[in-house]
């Protein structure tokens, strides 16, 4: 090999090298278009089953089928905003004009209350709360901070609305756009073998999403159903964010139990702790186990087993997997990734022998 080969297959390594590193900086500077590109993709998933139905039962033209699609979803975007923002609103104004000592005072009264019933006096945690000065550490002044930077991130937040209703709109008209955008990289001789991936992940994330759908309405109805039952106020809000968390994998449902006894327990500041707080949080509690119990035993299995056709065993260790290495956005993304690889797979490899056995029954 002489020297100018070994030059030049030096230049080239390095050059291969720069264009990898300037494809995914150019990748990263960008991510906010990906992430856009991504959530439209996954609208057009869900709302794909619509258009199908107003098409071939409704016999409506391609572009007003959309047209009707992007006003139901849109409306449902709409109602669940007028759903949170004026309680966002409220609680932000009145958090702006709280008295913050009258707050300290009563977390103050409601930890001495549940020492008292509890009696816990063998152990003096509360001198060593006292004496470390926790409560008085805590600084509430960042409580109306949070809402105000909350709703200044709104501005940022519509343009991101528009650009995913926009590229929604056109996936949803054209199904084929978003395919014939990969299409481009795809060799020659696979594109057929491709297509066909292509319909068949459509089918199923499609009828995985839908599932999610009626995941999150069963968890939201046990959960209303029950806040309303014990006295919460506020049932159908808190309900429903907590039923929205129980899409991020085991991660969810712990900051929903967190945050429905916690709501449950700052509604009650100033009742008296043995006859209300407790007996309310503990029934509360119920209600997150039964509707948890439910969805574990009745609706992930249905859902993972008709929408993906994928065991829950082997569902749960690709969750645990993606989540260990890519945090919650691979706790959110590692099902609907797992069925797409399963499907491409066997498309692509067909007679291998693990690839058989993973994706049989697609």
């Amino acid at each position: 090999m002489t020297s100018n080969q070994i030059s030049n297959g030096i230049l080239k390594a390095l050059g291969i090298i720069l264009g990898v590193v300037l494809i995914l900086l150019f990748l990263f500077k960008i991510q906010s278009v990906i992430v856009y590109i991504a959530i439209a993709a996954v609208i057009s998933l869900i709302g794909r089953p619509i258009i199908l139905f107003l098409r071939r039962r409704l016999k409506f033209k391609n572009t007003i089928a959309v047209i009707v699609t992007m006003l139901i979803l849109i409306g449902l975007l709409f109602g669940l905003v007028r759903l949170f923002i004026p309680l966002i609103v409220e609680q932000g104004h009145n958090l702006a004009l709280l008295d913050i000592d009258q707050l300290q005072g009563n977390i103050e009264d409601l930890y001495g209350e549940a020492i008292a019933y509890f009696q816990i006096n063998n152990i003096d945690v509360e001198q060593s709360i006292k004496s470390s000065n926790l409560l008085s550490k805590i600084d509430y002044s960042l409580i109306p901070d949070f809402f105000n930077s909350l709703i200044s991130g709104l501005g940022s937040f519509s343009i991101g609305l528009f650009s995913v209703l926009f590229i929604s709109f056109f996936f949803l008209k054209d199904s084929k756009l978003f395919e014939n955008g990969i299409m481009t990289f795809i060799p020659d001789g696979n594109e057929s073998r491709w297509k066909n991936s292509s319909v068949k992940i459509k089918d199923l994330l499609s009828r995985y999403f839908i599932g999610l759908i009626f995941q999150i309405l069963i968890l939201f109805i046990i959960y209303t159903i029950g806040l309303m039952i014990i006295g919460v106020e506020n049932p159908i809000v808190i309900a429903f964010m907590c039923a929205l968390l129980n899409l991020i994998p085991y991660v969810g449902p712990l900051i929903g139990a967190f945050l429905m006894l916690t709501l449950t327990m700052t509604s009650s500041l100033g009742e008296s702790f043995q006859d209300i707080v407790l007996p309310k949080t503990f029934w509360v509690f119920v209600v997150f186990l039964i509707g948890q119990l439910v969805d574990n035993f009745v609706s992930q299995p249905v859902i993972f087993s008709k929408s993906v056709k994928s065991h829950p065993l082997e569902i749960f260790l690709v969750i645990l997997n993606a989540g260990i290495l890519f945090g919650i956005v691979g706790l959110i993304v590692a099902v609907p990734a797992y069925t797409a690889i399963k499907v491409i797979l066997k498309e692509f490899l067909s007679d291998n022998k693990i690839v058989k056995k993973l994706t049989k029954g697609l």
